[in-house]
């Protein structure tokens, strides 16, 4: 008796074709790290805001605006819960971090390229601008520093405080886009991206951009 149409059976009897959906499903969740042991979310914060009132331009502290985002930030990232926090070491990101938790651990390679708020302005504004540090290099810093959390904390979940661009260039490194050339991104203050990590399979996947939805708040 001939077969029924579409029904293949050179392997036995036609799979349930919702099964078969939902397991093919489950292999791109997977692709993506979801659900995959080992694997460490990877939570990438800006640091709040601190051109309100700004003064010093080297190391600038957080304005008002910034601290209340910073606590609006913390709020959130204390409901989920966190194995650790890291910070850069410049003011504005330890004190966003300081928000989220005293028990922070600094590392340089969280730096704004060149460690240099204007650096980062010019960049945004110009994009064609050349800077002595590369975007190809601050991903390869900020890496560095994700691997070695991911390492530290396998199967977690981290927060790592830093800096709009160098957010930038290490998820365009991922994301296969030019930076700066193909900047069509820009995080906002203490928004946060999720980047999901897993050394053993030696990837990573970006899981979300750029969410502020706690600073909701503030434009009531």
């Amino acid at each position: 008796m001939p077969a029924e149409p579409g029904r293949d059976t050179r392997d036995g009897p036609a799979a349930d074709p919702a099964a078969e959906l939902t397991r093919v499903m489950r292999r791109v969740e997977q692709a993506f790290l979801f659900g995959v042991p080992g694997t460490t979310e990877v939570w990438l914060i800006r640091h709040g805001d601190c051109y309100a009132d700004l003064v010093d331009t080297e190391d600038p502290p957080l304005s008002a605006l910034g601290r209340e985002q910073a606590r609006l930030v913390a709020e959130r990232v204390k409901r989920t819960g966190v194995d650790a926090v890291y910070s850069s070491d410049s003011r504005r990101a330890a004190e966003t971090a300081r928000a989220i938790s005293e028990q922070l651990t600094l590392d340089r390679r969280l730096r704004e390229i060149e460690n240099d708020p204007t650096a980062a302005v010019q960049m945004i504004l110009n994009r064609h601008q050349s800077f002595t540090e590369s975007a190809a290099a601050v991903a390869k810093r900020m890496g560095e520093a994700v691997d070695e959390a991911a390492k530290q904390h396998p199967g977690g979940r981290v927060a790592m405080v830093t800096h709009g661009v160098a957010i930038l260039c290490y998820v365009g490194s991922l994301m296969g886009l030019e930076i700066p050339q193909g900047l069509r991104l820009m995080p906002y203050y203490t928004s946060v991206s999720v980047v999901r990590a897993n050394l053993e399979l030696d990837r990573r996947m970006v899981g979300s951009l750029f969410d502020a939805t706690h600073l909701a708040p503030l434009s009531d």
